[in-house]
Parts: C-alpha cells; sequence; structure tokens
C-alpha cells in the first residue's frame, strides 16, 4: 500500500472516513453529514443534490429518502451512485462512488423512528420531486395526517434508506500553493481487496 501518515494513516477507509466525519463535526456549523449525491437518468443525463448521511458502516455509506422520488428512482434503475463530502471548515473532502442497494428493514424503522414525529409525518405527506400546487396544500397534508396517522406514525412504505457499497473512495486535503494530497482508493467490488494510491494534486 502507498505509504500514508497523520490524516490520511490506516487500513480502513471508512474508520478515516468516520474519523474526518467526527473533526467536522465538532468544526462545522451546519450539516458536517451533508453530501452532494450524484445519479443519472435513463438517457444519462445526470443530476445531483443534496441529502444528509445517516450512517458509514463497516462497508459502506447510508443515507435516507422517498422511494418515490427522482433520486430514488435513478438510483433503482442504474444500481449505481456517486457523492462528495466537502468541509470547507477543514479544508478536505470524501469522494466515492460504487454501487447501492435498499435499506428497507429495522435499520431503516429505527432510523425512521428516531426522527421527530413532524419530520415522521412530513415523510408521509411529501410527494417528494412532484408538482406541489402550496406550500398551503402541504401543511394540510401534514394536518391530515397528524389526525390520521397520530403520535407513532409507522415507515411510510416508500421510505427507506440507500446503502452505498463504494468500489472507489477518494480522500482530499487542501494543500499549500494548491498543491493538495490525494489518495484514491479502489476495489473490484464490495468486501474486495483495497489498493491504495496518491494522486497528483
Amino acid at each position: 500500500m502507498t505509504e500514508r501518515s497523520g490524516i490520511f494513516a490506516g487500513d480502513d477507509p471508512f474508520a478515516i472516513a468516520r474519523d474526518w466525519l467526527a473533526e467536522a463535526e465538532a468544526a462545522e456549523p451546519n450539516d458536517p453529514n451533508a453530501i452532494a449525491l450524484s445519479t443519472v437518468d435513463e438517457h444519462g443525463m445526470p443530476n445531483a443534490r443534496m441529502v444528509l448521511l445517516k450512517e458509514i458502516e463497516a462497508d459502506a455509506f447510508v443515507f435516507y429518502t422517498n422511494y418515490e422520488s427522482v433520486k430514488a428512482r435513478e438510483i433503482d434503475a442504474a444500481g449505481r451512485a456517486a457523492f462528495v463530502m466537502h468541509w470547507k471548515s477543514l479544508r478536505r473532502q470524501i469522494r466515492a462512488r460504487g454501487t447501492v442497494s435498499r435499506e428497507d428493514g429495522p435499520q431503516a424503522d429505527a432510523y425512521y423512528n428516531s426522527r421527530g414525529l413532524q419530520s415522521r409525518l412530513g415523510a408521509w405527506a411529501s410527494k417528494q420531486s412532484r408538482p406541489l400546487s402550496s406550500r398551503a396544500a402541504l401543511m394540510a397534508e401534514v394536518a391530515k395526517l397528524t389526525a390520521t396517522r397520530g403520535l407513532n406514525p409507522p415507515r411510510p412504505p416508500f421510505w427507506g434508506g440507500y446503502r452505498i457499497a463504494p468500489v472507489e473512495i477518494e480522500f482530499w486535503a487542501d494543500g499549500a500553493h494548491r498543491l493538495h494530497d490525494r489518495f484514491r482508493w479502489t476495489r473490484e467490488g464490495p468486501g474486495g481487496p483495497w489498493e491504495v494510491v496518491r494522486l497528483s494534486p
């Protein structure tokens, strides 16, 4: 493996990512777990949007969304996605891309139930990515669901998680005179051995 030290040291890229995120949580004023998620549609046209990364597992990154959203439909069709996390306060970023699978079981239930009541009801009320006549119409739907779903709504069948199992992860840190440090980890598939190379800035 390429010799690495300091913030790049270690043999587990997910452990490095967790360490960087922990540092960002102490430094970033808002949403240190925000990622710019990229997908492609059926014509190969790319899409990007910000979502919140909720877990860094032993071999994957997990976020949650509405399965009827544009991003979910594109992920389900392609089976692949990419993201970048950027922390201005740390002057670092992580890029990753790989295969995607749904997290639609007890883990998704547990995360959904950990959210505030209004967020849980909002997941029911929002027909994500589809046209909306007005904000008032959305709030009326939330009010209706509050009355019908009560104080402990179950996770909607159309809402859950996605697990990105990367085949490539790049760690980037700002360097003086734009001579940045970059290390790219690659593997043939999930669970496979990693190869690490240093990249030119």
